[in-house]
């Protein structure tokens, strides 16, 4: 079984390349922001934690969940709360991951399991999946893609891309590159040829 971890900037269309994986292998999708988003509900130990650290905040919903825009709000504006609640959330995230992958691989019933984390590299991920693959998309195509399937100003593209790695970390640390500026058939081709070499195949089609 090889464990995946794919990366890229942002609106360089991941979520096509995961969808496809899941759809046509024996496989498993992993995203760390939906794990994330499961580990801080009411009744886990995150929250526990983030319920004690956050006690005095106006970010509790009257069920007592999380207001999760007024945290993004406390969070974005305080340096020093968003780095303790990322030392609650983070190393629980890592650690689901790690279980799950353990415990897939004593199943023995799945040939991959991907996983897709906005900090694959800087939270170092690469020490734990099998292999690093970088979704390549040009800038260009990339600004243009979030301004029609988003709808985000340029203003707010070119924080997010300054916030982000530079193009050479990612081919750094990463074993395969796959090259999306053009169709997703293109890049789902890349995708196929690479996994073939690793003896991975798609599911037969019915």
């Amino acid at each position: 079984m090889l464990f995946l971890g794919i990366t890229g900037g942002v609106g360089a269309g991941k979520s096509e390349i995961l969808a496809y994986l899941r759809e046509n292998y024996k496989g498993k999708v992993m995203l760390a922001d939906t794990i994330a988003h499961d580990l801080m509900e009411p009744g886990t130990l995150c929250y526990n934690r983030l319920r004690d650290l956050f006690a005095g905040e106006k970010i509790w919903a009257p069920d007592g969940s999380i207001d999760r825009p007024e945290m993004a709000r406390l969070i974005f504006s305080n340096q020093e709360m968003r780095e303790q609640l990322n030392g609650i959330v983070h190393p629980a995230v890592k650690k689901y991951v790690i279980d799950s992958v353990k415990s897939a691989k004593e199943e023995g019933t799945l040939d991959l399991i991907v996983l897709e984390a906005a900090l694959l590299i800087e939270e170092q991920y690469d020490k734990i999946c099998d292999e690093l693959w970088y979704i390549y998309t040009s800038p260009e195509n990339r600004r243009m893609r979030l301004k029609a399937s988003r709808g985000y100003s340029q203003e707010k593209i070119e924080s997010i891309f300054d916030s982000q790695l530079p193009e050479e970390t990612y081919r750094a640390k990463c074993e395969e590159v796959i090259d999306n500026n053009g169709t997703p058939e293109q890049a789902f081709d890349q995708i196929r040829e690479k996994l073939e070499k690793r003896g991975i195949y798609p599911n037969p089609r019915r």
